[in-house]
């Protein structure tokens, strides 16, 4: 059950509300744009490796499954779990690290979650009777608390959204799941574009040893490829089996019966078992010092960096040159809040020929 909409809706005659806010979702061009929005490794790499549409799938295919052996509502989870990203900028992180140091200046910041519900919100404009998607509270407010929780008084504006009360379970695991997803994905890539050697990996994380022995045991014969597949597959049910255990465990220790008590629960409780949760912190810890603080990365990330901080200075010294509708916000809002969110929303591709078109390569 929902709290609501902020506009009230006739029920859908076989979709249930959450069902119809995950197809809403789908229907963005926000969603669309994360086809061409940088996941770790940029295009040039590989036709094959991850962008965020296709991390946010697995994200939903990862929290849907979890759901489900929970007892819990897999069309919210669902939901969340498509809508997590949307708020990202062009070039991952760097890029909204890049977003944040141009707003500190300002005494703000940027942040892809606070972005992503103005997306929804505001920004998206696809239906007569009322602005934006108009989606459930649920969604809303996980938009907003699945990777933390709020302060009161911290976002006025964002009071309304219980910050007090932890959020429901199904926005408690898409943090998680993210984590997971995102882990085993960036191990794929990054072995098959050679950033490391297996041996490398198994010294790291020895659960990772013990289970591709046993690939190797298992399939002799078998291309090592596809004995590291085998062995990936068994890390991501590790994972996920010790993260539906750990919670399940932590929700009956909390004695949690219904979703008051889990909003009310001082903690969170979606966790992994301590023995996987060492793992995907080693696996974590060596990704971060193999592949995303790489060299062969870095160039790339001050690539990015330097187009995100070169546009917002070209219009920053003359709003007037920001194309509508965000130039005639401007008359309205701060600008530097509009220049950011112009850049927000641009996919990596488009960034990159913006930059071309406005400041064009350095001499």
């Amino acid at each position: 059950m929902t709290r609501g909409r902020r506009f009230p809706e006739l029920r859908h005659p076989y979709r249930n509300d959450f069902q119809r806010d995950r197809d809403r979702v789908i229907h963005t061009r926000a969603f669309r744009r994360l086809e061409n929005k940088t996941q770790v490794f940029t295009p040039g790499l590989s036709d094959h490796f991850r962008n965020r549409l296709t991390h946010s799938i697995e994200v939903s295919q990862m929290a849907r499954t979890v759901a489900l052996a929970l007892g819990i509502d897999p069309d919210l989870t669902e939901a969340l779990a498509l809508v997590h990203d949307i708020g990202h900028p062009p070039f991952a992180h760097s890029g909204e690290e890049e977003l944040s140091r141009q707003m500190a200046r300002f005494g703000e910041s940027f942040d892809h979650n606070l972005h992503a519900l103005r997306i929804v919100e505001d920004f998206e404009h696809r239906y007569a009777r009322f602005p934006g998607l108009n989606l459930t509270f649920e969604i809303r407010e996980g938009i907003v608390k699945h990777s933390r929780d709020l302060t009161p008084g911290e976002h006025p504006e964002l009071d309304e959204y219980l910050p007090a009360l932890r959020p429901p379970l199904e926005a408690q695991l898409i943090d998680l799941a993210d984590e997971i997803a995102y882990s085993t994905a960036d191990l794929d890539d990054a072995q098959q574009a050679g950033f490391f050697t297996l041996d490398e990996l198994g010294r790291a994380v020895p659960a990772w040893e013990e289970l591709y022995d046993i690939a190797q045991s298992m399939y002799p014969a078998a291309h090592p490829r596809i004995q590291f597949h085998e062995a990936l597959r068994q890390l991501i049910d590790l994972l996920v089996s010790g993260f539906i255990e750990g919670t399940v465990q932590a929700t009956h220790a909390a004695n949690c019966k219904s979703i008051d008590d889990v909003r009310n629960h001082p903690n969170r409780l979606a966790c992994l078992l301590p023995a996987p949760r060492k793992t995907c912190l080693e696996l974590k810890r060596f990704l971060r010092q193999r592949v995303y603080l790489s060299k062969a990365l870095n160039a790339e990330r001050e690539r990015s960096v330097q187009m995100i901080g070169e546009l917002f200075a070209y219009f920053e010294s003359d709003p007037a040159r920001l194309p509508e509708p965000y130039g005639e916000q401007v008359s309205t809002r701060p600008a530097h809040r509009v220049i950011c969110e112009y850049i927000a929303g641009m996919t990596d591709g488009y960034c990159g020929r913006r930059h071309q078109e406005l400041i064009g390569e350095k001499k």
